[in-house]
């Protein structure tokens, strides 16, 4: 296996950690784990020696230079994975204004951001958008997701954008839209329901079409659901 350097934001739990897990299996592999929670990581990936920890929160107004800071350790960035996400779970006339703000920040713009901070480090590199079926047009749509929901549509109109103006590079973006897996924002989103898939088994499939996609597709969007949600 080629070894990659590969970047995987939210990884402190659920999906993100599970990737890291699984991608740091190949020793060849370099991966950085970003996070808001940067102790819980520590412990979690303790004992991986390929994998770094680093603090990012996409919230903020200076995540492409958090980006940055983060990739000057590195010479290229082979794989993005952008899997970092905000829940909010609240009837429509409930939804506060900075619901809306935040929602948009960390799973729209800081997602655009990050990009723009690790595009001097790519060549040859394959960058995955971690969207939802809720997300994707003509799906079932469900109450109280509605800051989430359009947030996650918004992701995956900028991979079609973002593979029409790098259609002549060799960056390739794809953007995967996940329908359910046993993870704590399942459960914020949908309580009591027990998913058909586990985290570990969705981290499956993304790390390999993480490193296998590219040479297929460019600018796709892809549900990956066994079930409604």
């Amino acid at each position: 296996m080629k070894p990659r350097t590969i970047v995987i934001t939210g990884a402190s739990r659920g999906i993100g950690k599970e990737l890291v897990h699984q991608l740091a299996e190949y020793s060849g592999h370099r991966i950085l784990a970003l996070s808001r929670n940067v102790d819980r990581m520590e412990t979690e990936f303790e004992d991986l020696e390929n994998v770094s920890c680093h603090a990012f929160d996409l919230s903020r107004d200076d995540v492409k230079e958090q980006t940055e800071k983060i990739l000057s350790t590195v010479k290229t960035v082979d794989i993005l994975i952008n899997n970092a996400g905000y829940l909010v779970n609240k009837p429509f006339s409930e939804i506060t204004h900075n619901d809306f703000i935040t929602s948009y920040k960390i799973n729209v713009t800081g997602v655009m951001e990050t990009v723009q901070g690790a595009l001097p480090k790519m060549n040859d590199a394959h960058i995955v958008n971690i969207s939802s079926v809720g997300g994707y047009q003509g799906s079932v749509k469900f109450p109280g997701l509605t800051a989430y929901s359009t947030s996650k549509a918004a992701l995956c109109s900028f991979t079609e954008l973002f593979a029409e103006e790098f259609k002549e590079s060799d960056i390739a973006m794809n953007c995967l839209c996940l329908g359910a897996a046993q993870t704590e924002m399942l459960e914020a989103a949908f309580p009591g329901y027990q998913a058909p898939v586990s985290a570990a088994e969705m981290a499956e499939f993304i790390a390999d079409f993480s490193l296998n996609a590219k040479k297929w597709m460019r600018g796709k969007i892809i549900p990956v659901s066994l079930s409604t949600p």
